[in-house]
């Protein structure tokens, strides 16, 4: 799912001559894709989602994007492979957080996607349920096939791919972890300070947002 911009090649003699190149349309969005930005506080990350493959898995991230469920969030894990340390992925998201948790959905494997987890694949986190998705993600650095059904095992739900920012990914990646999960939490945690769609009209779910009755109480 990326978005290219082809640029027509001036002739010599349209050169020569000071001729007027022919317009260039602009590039369109392919149908199905909606692009998401991330600001962070180590840099933007621009997503584009693929709908037509995943609609129920983009639908949910969405609903998280136009809530502002994810604005003052955080990439908050790194884990990267022994044998290659600049691949891996960063994992971000709500968290536990209950105030800004939606109803689960049901999980859309690789298998019935075809989205595969290479590198700037962005996918969904969950713990063992299948359908236990929502609110967490995490974004690859390399290809990581051992995330796609395979087997028995029904895999992580890909939904998308960066396409713009993946310095960033990288160099998020490359910061200092400890803790918990064998030690691959973020020492210094990388600040979400909004995510907004960039394609189309926000809609929002109209649920309560719990956490921001707690921000105004402490702005007070």
């Amino acid at each position: 799912m990326r978005m290219y911009r082809f640029l027509l090649p001036l002739s010599l003699p349209a050169v020569l001559l000071g001729l007027a190149a022919p317009a260039i349309a602009p590039a369109r969005t392919a149908p199905g894709i909606v692009h998401v930005r991330l600001d962070t506080s180590a840099g933007p990350i621009t997503l584009a989602l693929d709908a037509r493959h995943a609609p129920k898995t983009v639908t949910n991230f969405l609903q998280y994007v136009d809530d502002g469920r994810f604005d003052g969030i955080q990439f908050y894990r790194a884990a990267r492979r022994k044998d290659a340390p600049t691949q891996g992925f960063i994992q971000g998201g709500i968290r536990t957080d209950a105030r800004r948790i939606l109803p689960p959905f049901p999980l859309e494997t690789t298998a019935q996607t075809g989205i595969r987890h290479v590198d700037g694949t962005i996918s969904m986190a969950r713990r063992g349920d299948p359908s236990s998705a929502g609110g967490n993600f995490f974004i690859t650095v390399g290809p990581m096939p051992s995330m796609d059904a395979h087997g028995s095992s029904v895999g992580y739900a890909a939904f998308g791919h960066v396409v713009g920012g993946m310095a960033t990914v990288r160099r998020i990646l490359a910061r200092p972890t400890g803790g918990r999960m064998g030690g691959q939490i973020f020492l210094k945690p990388v600040a979400i300070t909004r995510a907004v769609r960039l394609d189309g009209k926000a809609k929002p779910t109209g649920y309560v947002k719990p956490w921001l009755e707690k921000t105004r109480k402490e702005a007070r």
